[in-house]
């Protein structure tokens, strides 16, 4: 169910833009964070006030887009999804969820408009509490580009980028909101041809 007042998105439905992160100063920096950043690059381009906790999450509607952060752990974010989803009334098909990708070369971007996590446990959150998995993602990858590996799994995705790669992090990450407001404005097939790859 739409609040009162509030403007159509596309098409006439409101979107919900999901961005995935750990809360805290702690993890700020980290790979794992980048779906807040891509947010928060939406944010300030949408013009959107400051965000307010609504179903353990920062939300910030603007418009007919939602934004939103949630405040629990990765691995724990489809409560929120859930919750907003519920309070709100998205549809499966207007929901981005927007994260970190270890299988993906950093700075390459993949959306797809439905799938299965990939393993990625705040994506298998999502899917196991809206019981669907046809719900956009727009994956961020954050593998290095070198020989080096990522050793432990959970340490690297927890580790803060390194200097050399920031540069192309600033890069990514100003994409992947080229690509969600693509997503937003045009649709998933759009937004597929001109930013995956």
């Amino acid at each position: 169910m739409r609040n009162a007042g509030e403007e159509a998105g596309v098409e006439g439905r409101d979107r919900l833009v999901l961005g995935l992160g750990n809360p805290g100063q702690r993890y700020l920096d980290t790979r794992h964070n980048l779906g807040f950043r891509v947010v928060g690059e939406l944010a300030r381009r949408l013009g959107a006030r400051p965000p307010r906790l609504e179903c353990n999450a920062l939300v910030a509607p603007v418009g007919g887009v939602v934004l939103a952060m949630p405040q629990t752990y990765m691995n724990r974010s489809g409560h929120a999804a859930r919750c907003l989803v519920e309070r709100r009334g998205f549809e499966a098909q207007d929901i981005l969820v927007v994260y970190d990708e270890v299988h993906l070369p950093l700075g390459r971007l993949r959306l797809r408009p439905q799938g299965s996590p990939g393993g990625h446990r705040g994506m298998e959150s999502v899917i196991h509490s809206l019981r669907t998995s046809e719900v956009a993602r727009l994956r961020l990858g954050v593998a290095p580009g070198d020989d080096r590996g990522v050793g432990d799994l959970v340490e690297y995705v927890l580790e803060s980028f390194r200097e050399d790669e920031r540069d192309e992090v600033e890069s990514m990450v100003v994409r992947a909101a080229d690509a969600a407001e693509c997503w937003l404005q045009e649709g998933a097939e759009a937004a597929m041809g001109r930013f995956n790859g």
